[in-house]
């Protein structure tokens, strides 16, 4: 379901900056705004209720997505033909490295301030408003990241679209093995794995919709993004199901059903 959220919010993000021309800056703008609406949603919420986990997650995907093009790209990168990448500022033009050591930065400052709390790292334990708000932080800076990363190896490491989410699979694979290894601890895993996802939903999604000639399918944006919400909201729906048939047959009795505190979204 990560996957699926993260190349949906690759491709959600450059069909509303890109396809639509709306740009960088303003679909940034916009996205974050949804963000702010989803996450009041999601921490006003009791109960851990996968529609408002998942629509979160794609929120923060798809505002990472802008966020990362407007910081790290500039009228350099408009394709042949096109004078503006649409409706304000171009973009800062800061470069991959200079953007993800900045994000880097950041995400290090929100893991500093929330040791400073003495909140816990567990995400199946975050219960607390201040909690899940550190939470929501990291995962929004997390994506970010993770598209810079996935930009980087899709158009500037030479591995290409294919490559780029080879490789990210083979670490996520690597983190997979770590599981296994008493002396990693899960939580570092955890949010390893979380920022890799990011790269490979982002180069899974240009694998998807960029022309041919660079090594994508060519199936474009708006039609990508149909079908990975259609998958999203199908695996959405089957988890909820999940959790409603485990909450007629609690733990002990028939059925398993999912975590209560899955991903730390739910608020006791």
């Amino acid at each position: 379901m990560k996957i699926a959220a993260t190349t949906l919010g690759e491709t959600a993000g450059d069909l509303f900056a890109q396809t639509l021309k709306l740009g960088y800056f303003l679909t940034t703008i916009a996205l974050l705004a949804v963000f702010v609406v989803t996450l009041v949603v999601q921490l006003r919420s009791r109960h851990y209720n996968p529609f408002f986990y998942w629509t979160v997650i794609l929120s923060t995907s798809m505002a990472g997505t802008t966020v990362s093009d407007f910081m790290n790209r500039d009228t350099s990168y408009l394709a042949a033909g096109s004078t503006s990448l649409g409706w304000g500022p171009q973009g800062l033009g800061l470069g991959y490295p200079t953007g993800a050591a900045i994000l880097i930065s950041l995400l290090i400052a929100i893991f500093i301030v929330w040791k400073t709390t003495g909140l816990t790292f567990a995400i199946n334990d975050i219960d607390t408003f201040r909690g899940e708000a550190l939470f929501w932080s990291a995962i929004l800076v997390s994506n970010t990241l993770g598209t810079s990363m996935g930009d980087f190896l899709s158009d500037s490491s030479g591995l290409g679209y294919a490559g780029g989410a080879l490789l990210v699979t083979a670490l996520l694979a690597l983190l997979l093995a770590l599981k296994y290894v008493p002396a990693v601890p899960n939580v570092l895993l955890f949010w390893l794995a979380f920022v890799l996802t990011r790269p490979l939903g982002a180069t899974a999604g240009d694998f998807l919709t960029k022309p041919t000639a660079k090594g994508g399918l060519d199936l474009g944006t708006l039609g990508s993004s149909l079908v990975l919400l259609t998958v999203l909201l199908g695996l959405m729906a089957y988890a909820r199901a999940q959790q409603r048939r485990h909450e007629r047959h609690p733990v002990g009795t028939a059925g398993p059903g999912p975590r209560a505190h899955e991903a730390g979204a739910t608020r006791g």
